[in-house]
């Protein structure tokens, strides 16, 4: 039997101008869903894995194009929650040669923005294994954090494995703020997947500093 993996996100419509072209310079843009918990669905289903994404879209057509986009994959789209008005959008400057990557968000108000107590976590997680999520998710809103610790609680009640990707974004929220939140989220995560600006970011550590200190510790002067 295979496992069930649960990912948890909002999936965004990403415009980018067509031909590496920056923004002032573009007349068309290039559309395309995703997300870090949907490209991570996405990802695990063209590895044949039962991967179930869950989110939050309007019921009108772009929301039905998002799904659309996933089931395409074979990724499982049943428990994604329809309602609100918008999709969230993203303008995105890719980056090329010198020039780094340049993100516009356009998601307040969006559908998941806004979303607050739409999800059945005894039904999502029914015969499900693992959730992961991005440290995206709960930086959305303050409700937002409050679902992904329900959610947490709620695998971890089931004796399902909890993993999570930090993805620090700045533009999202403060150092200050994410600290605070993911401090409480981190204690239901058993797979803490962050590179070195997500430990400076969110955790205020310096990974060159806790290498130096280990190996401080591990000389023979210091046993």
């Amino acid at each position: 039997m295979k496992d069930k993996i649960v990912t948890f996100g909002e999936i965004m419509l990403r415009l980018s101008p067509e031909n590496n072209a920056r923004f002032t310079q573009c007349n068309a843009f290039e559309a395309v869903y995703g997300g870090g918990e949907a490209n991570t669905a996405v990802s695990l289903a063209n590895f044949d894995v039962d991967a179930n994404y869950v989110t939050k879209l309007p019921k009108h057509i772009i929301g039905q194009a998002a799904i659309n986009s996933l089931r395409q994959y074979g990724v499982g789209v049943d428990h994604i929650v329809r309602g609100g008005d918008q999709i969230g959008i993203y303008f995105l400057e890719k980056k090329t040669s010198q020039r780094p990557t340049n993100v516009i968000y356009n998601r307040a108000g969006s559908a998941f923005a806004l979303a607050t107590a739409d999800f059945d976590w005894d039904e999502i997680f029914d015969g499900a294994t693992w959730f992961h999520f991005s440290g995206i998710t709960p930086a959305i809103s303050d409700e937002m954090t409050n679902i992904c610790i329900t959610a947490c609680q709620k695998a971890k009640e089931k004796g399902m494995t909890v993993s999570c990707d930090l993805n620090y974004r700045s533009k999202l929220w403060s150092s200050e703020k994410a600290c605070e939140a993911m401090s409480r989220i981190c204690q239901y995560v058993d797979v803490c997947i962050a590179n070195e600006d997500d430990a400076i970011g969110i955790f205020s550590m310096n990974p060159a500093e806790l290498m130096a200190r280990r190996k401080m510790l591990t000389l023979p002067g210091n046993l």
